[in-house]
């Protein structure tokens, strides 16, 4: 196994550690027990504890059969690649040596201080502080001229005027005092798993291969974390046997992703090309592969120029345009019409009119091509002999527009013409749902009052949920069913525009609600979908649900997700601990690229009405003395040690100061793009020693760390509500323009976005995965049992003559079957895997814990909803 970085493969391996939690070993691994391997194994294992994981039995006899010098080498890879997913293979030294202890009390006096320093203080003189004669020096390299009296070079990590990393050796810093060791009764993570033993090389070919299955069956874009392991998975393989390949890749920018790997290599393109060709169905599918093996983005968001196409390349391309209806493939081509062009001058489609004559008449209309009597437009005119083919003038090519015809039809309120339009596009109908229900209730748009054609919309409902995605499935469920409620027109509608990084664009909503009966009826109808679509699965005779997943929000938007610890679908609230502290943390790396970088972690606080309370930053390091303390702000991170920032939030004490919601905000001051750092990460820490004694960033105590990535200058990770005491998960970015960025400056913003999307998630108009879980539970299993938090379990059995959708209905009601004795479940839905299941049981589990992939098949939040395709 290797180590790995932004920008770095990793081995096969590696993937499989940070996503199954398994470790492969070398054949090696099936000698004798090594004489002396009970030592190392078992301090290795302490190492591991540390870290927040465990070593499975299995595992552990494995390692004891490893020859010491292949176990040192296999022990130390392990904990290189678990330190960097926790974010312990950087030094985390904060601006205050004893952080939270001896970060000033009063930040403006400190500030003055440092103000007076840097403006008036002479290297001749005595401190224009204390007056002392003798104790002022400069320090290395900003050459600020500092009083060791008044500034202690024992507490400082940086310059104590300008903050900026200085020279490890500038006499200044003088050594510190030991932290205190951390202490022996911490408790476990949340996050804590069990790292299981994946076996030989064989093993680790199997697995690879199913998890490269998994990724590649998901019908939605994958998260950036995930897009990163398939790389790394189709990096491991060749390109001769594609046994492996499968026939159909639901995922648009998933298969891009393939197709460019397939025909990367020229030599291989006698076996690749076919099976690449194969896969494509769409024009769009050729586009992104364009994007994709130029360098660019999938989404087709950031699409650089193209390269160069091969001829064979750009013949099978061409071939598969030709094969496809030139309608649909012109619709598709004026989707993305200034791409398209770009990329035409690649393909060249009219130099092989003769050869590919539709896919010719696709860019012609695209080009709205002049027909005049030359070979071209005799070639094109054949393609569609006497159909529509031309605009009204009869001279320039203009196929049918379906997205003009759908628009001209919504906005005359005509159902009827739009709803056969809209049918051929499924994701389409159920995407402008709730506008057509609005239509149909027998208002139009002049609001003139018209038939009831609510009925046809239904009618037309059913046949298109059953070709959509369940993403799309899912989402209307969730926005339909919080639309009979009274008070719509005042509630803000949220977007997540499609784009490189997670924005929420908040706006009122003035839509008028549905009516309660024909949202009921959508409900329905969407729900039996699921059911019908979870009904296929593999059956199990028992299924067991936690509650508390209700809380876990169904993934959306994985495109713009960021890299984190644990895959934490975005809205998702999870409880903190009671008696616990919450520390958040930051930690940068600068680059050649970024130059001096200053990122800042900043927390805003928000009462129960969303007004500002205060904040705890850089330019107020304490809120109400310990409430939340900041553990100093630096100015500068250069490698290869970069800079960690801190803050520690006292729930109890925030919330008798009037503390509702505390709002995490990590800001780039000098404006500096995530993007341009060698690395950036945050997370949250979730500490139980009293005081903030132990070390600063104790890796054992990490539930949560995530990348910084993309070309945003300031990210929004989370809210903390301090009545409920949970943390609700955002990763979103926040606009900002300029510089010199401080929380004051961006209340109101973090006001409005901080309550709009904590209704917006706690409304229910995005579904939870306990939801979704207990839709397959109810289709799946005989017997489902429902765990609640304070241990109380209800069991339900399908009834005689109960249909799937009553059943659905009744478990979690209190309408319960009691005790059922029934063999281990085979199926699972766990916030905490801490249920002992059957054999080769299939287990979704937020927190693994003593859940070993060697015993069951666990699988993603994702693959819980990509199973419903």
């Amino acid at each position: 196994m290797t180590t790995t970085t932004t920008g770095t493969r990793r081995t096969t391996a590696a993937v499989l550690l940070s996503r199954l939690g398994a470790v492969h070993l070398p054949a090696s691994a099936g000698n004798p027990t090594a004489a002396g391997a009970e030592v190392p194994v078992t301090l290795l294992e302490t190492d591991l504890l540390e870290r927040g994981f465990l070593v499975s039995a299995v595992l552990r006899r494995a390692l004891t059969r490893l020859e010491p010098a292949v176990l040192a080498a296999e022990g130390r890879a392990l904990l290189r690649e678990t330190d960097r997913l926790l974010g312990a293979h950087r030094p985390h030294r904060p601006l205050f040596h004893g952080f939270p202890h001896t970060v000033p009390e009063d930040t403006l006096a400190f500030y003055v201080d440092r103000v007076l320093a840097h403006l008036f203080q002479s290297p001749h003189r005595p401190c224009v502080l204390c007056g002392t004669e003798g104790t002022v020096r400069a320090v290395d390299p900003c050459a600020h001229l500092v009083c060791r009296s008044c500034f202690d070079g024992a507490e400082f990590t940086a310059c104590p005027v300008c903050h900026r990393r200085i020279d490890p050796g500038d006499p200044f810093l003088l050594p510190k005092a030991a932290r205190p060791e951390a202490g022996p009764g911490r408790a476990l993570p949340e996050r804590l798993r069990v790292l299981s033993h994946g076996g030989g090389p064989d093993a680790l070919e199997a697995a690879a291969r199913a998890e490269l299955t998994a990724l590649l069956s998901r019908t939605g874009a994958l998260s950036p974390q995930d897009t990163d392991d398939l790389d790394d998975l189709l990096a491991g393989r060749d390109r001769v046997v594609l046994d492996w390949l499968p026939k159909d890749v639901p995922g648009r920018e998933t298969k891009a992703r393939l197709l460019a790997w397939l025909l990367a290599d020229p030599a291989a393109h006698p076996v690749t090309l076919p099976a690449a060709t194969a896969l494509i169905t769409t024009a769009t599918d050729v586009l992104r592969l364009l994007a994709v093996r130029s360098g660019g983005d999938a989404g087709l968001v950031d699409v650089p120029r193209f390269t160069a196409v091969p001829r064979p390349l750009r013949r099978a391309l061409l071939a598969v345009l030709d094969g496809l209806d030139p309608s649909l493939v012109a619709e598709d081509l004026r989707r993305h019409a200034a791409v398209w062009k770009r990329a035409a001058e690649r393909l060249h489609p009219f130099e092989h009119a003769d050869r590919y004559p539709r896919a010719a008449l696709a860019f012609a209309d695209l080009r709205g091509f002049r027909l005049s009597d030359d070979a071209l437009s005799a070639r094109l005119r054949a393609v569609h002999p006497g159909g529509a083919l031309t605009d009204t003038r009869g001279t320039r090519v203009a196929l049918p527009r379906w997205a003009a015809l759908v628009e001209t039809a919504l906005a005359a309120g005509d159902v009827d013409a739009a709803l056969p339009l809209l049918a051929r596009r499924p994701g389409e109908l159920l995407r402008r749902l709730d506008h057509l229900l609005r239509l149909a209730d027998g208002t139009g748009a002049s609001g003139a009052s018209g038939p009831d054609r609510t009925d046809a919309v239904l009618a037309a409902l059913g046949p298109a949920a059953a070709r959509v995605s369940p993403a799309v499935l899912l989402s209307a469920l969730g926005t339909l069913r919080t639309r009979a409620e009274g008070g719509g027109r005042d509630r803000n509608r949220v977007f997540f525009p499609k784009g490189g990084t997670a924005r929420a664009h908040i706006v009122p909503d003035g839509r008028a609600p549905l009516p309660a009966a024909t949202v009921g009826r959508v409900v329905d109808v969407l729900t039996g979908e699921l059911l019908r679509r979870a009904g296929t699965l593999p059956p199990a005779e028992v299924a067991v649900v936690d509650a508390a997943l209700d809380r876990v929000v169904a993934p959306f938007s994985e495109r713009t997700a960021s890299r984190a610890l644990v895959t934490l679908p975005r809205g998702s609230e999870l409880p903190v601990p009671e008696g616990r502290t919450p520390r958040l943390f930051l930690h940068w790396t600068e680059s050649a690229a970024s130059g001096r970088t200053d990122l800042d972690l900043s927390t805003a606080f928000f009462d129960a009405s969303w007004r500002h309370v205060g904040t705890c930053d850089y330019t107020n390091l304490r809120f109400r003395k310990t409430a939340a303390v900041h553990s100093g702000d630096l100015t500068s991170a250069p490698p290869p040690d970069g800079a960690s920032e801190f803050v520690d939030l006292d729930l109890h004490k925030l919330a008798k100061a009037g503390v509702r919601y505390v709002v995490a905000v990590v800001f780039s001051f000098n404006s500096v793009p995530f993007e341009e750092l060698a690395e950036g990460f945050a997370g949250l820490m979730v500490r139980d020693e009293p005081g903030g004694r132990g070390p600063v960033f104790d890796p054992r105590q990490v539930e949560q760390r995530f990348d910084l990535t993309g070309r945003a200058h300031a990210c929004v990770p989370l809210v903390v509500d301090v009545a409920e005491r949970t943390m609700r998960w955002l990763d979103v970015v926040k606009g900002v323009t300029g510089t010199h960025h401080a929380v004051y400056r961006h209340v109101d913003d973090l006001a409005l976005l901080g309550r709009g999307l904590v209704e917006l998630f706690g409304s229910g108009a995005r579904v939870g995965l306990g939801e979704v879980a207990r839709l397959q539970a109810a289709a799946r299993a005989r017997v489902v049992v429902v765990r609640w938090g304070d241990g109380v379990r209800r069991a339900y059995r399908r009834r005689a003559g109960e249909d799937v959708v009553c059943f659905a209905r009744r478990i979690g009601s209190a309408d319960e079957d009691g005790p059922v004795g029934s063999p281990a479940p085979g199926l699972a839905f766990l916030y905490r895997g801490d249920v002992e299941v059957a054999p080769g049981a299939e287990v979704f589990a937020l927190h693994p814990r003593g859940l070993a992939a060697e015993a069951v098949r666990l699988v993603a939040a994702a693959d819980v909803v990509a199973a419903l395709g």
